[in-house]
């Protein structure tokens, strides 16, 4: 079966060998997805990085040959369990109507300390 990865163009893609999404027949899986804007800025605001990070994993699918609509699971990694209520209202905001197999799941930290949030999807095409 073939294998087509996706990047994002992520300095961590190279240096940690992992690719944004990996296409594999009907799936494609979508790695963890941080709130970074192209100049590497990273807004404060718990609400705005969970937009941020399902406009890049939106890209992402759409470069695989997927959509929003084809998502059947998210990870959502979030660091203050403050925070959840205002990512999960942007959660919903994208997936409402989706409605995907969906696990938030508060840690200790994420690889930068601005990131607040961090999401993966999964999704079957067709």
């Amino acid at each position: 079966m073939e294998r087509r990865r996706v990047s994002s163009g992520s300095p961590y893609e190279p240096v940690i060998g992992f690719a944004r999404a990996v296409r594999v027949g009907d799936r494609v899986l979508v790695s963890g997805t941080a709130p970074i804007w192209p100049d590497g800025s990273c807004d404060p605001n718990p609400a705005t990085q969970m937009r941020r990070c399902i406009e890049i994993i939106t890209a992402a699918l759409e470069e695989a040959g997927a959509t929003l609509a084809d998502v059947v699971r998210t990870r959502t990694f979030l660091v203050d369990s403050a925070d959840a209520e205002a990512i999960q209202r942007a959660h919903g905001e994208a997936f409402g109507d989706i409605r995907p197999a969906s696990t938030m799941v508060v840690v200790r930290a994420l690889l930068d300390p601005r990131w607040k949030v961090e999401v993966e999807a999964e999704a079957v095409i067709g």
